[in-house]
């Protein structure tokens, strides 16, 4: 009786081990992010490096060059970091955070910043782009 037991825990154990890996995310690759703000639709890329057990990203505008991620972590499948954005015309810079739920080869979020002492969120998704796996 306590074979039997003890086999089920362990059979128990190595399926839910199986099941952990089979949810694993991947977010190394690069992303097409599309999203909409005031009415515009507007576009950025994002790149996911793994460097041994830590993962470095870039972002990058039309109309800004690349700016390295900060504070970027992977946790239960949802992609978190910001980045620093410079607009045409203005003078300083402002932190847009994001919040990217990642499923494949596809994400869904929220990017966030302050204008004007104003918190503003918008929806984003991306596609990572092919052969970047």
């Amino acid at each position: 009786m306590k074979a039997i037991l003890s086999m089920a825990l362990v059979l128990g154990a190595c399926g839910l081990t199986r099941a952990a890996e089979v949810k694993a995310v991947d977010p190394v690759g690069t992303w097409k992010c599309e999203y909409e703000i005031g009415g515009q639709q507007r576009t950025s890329t994002l790149k996911i490096k793994k460097d041994g057990d830590k993962i470095t990203g870039t972002m990058t505008w039309p109309d800004q060059d690349e700016t390295k991620l900060k504070d970027l972590k992977l946790k239960d499948g949802t992609l978190s970091f910001s980045a620093e954005r410079k607009l045409p015309g203005m003078d300083d810079a402002f932190t847009v955070e994001y919040k990217l739920t990642v499923d494949g080869d596809e994400f869904k979020g929220k990017g966030a910043a302050e204008f004007g002492g104003e918190k503003r969120e918008w929806d984003i998704e991306g596609k990572r782009q092919k052969g970047e796996k």
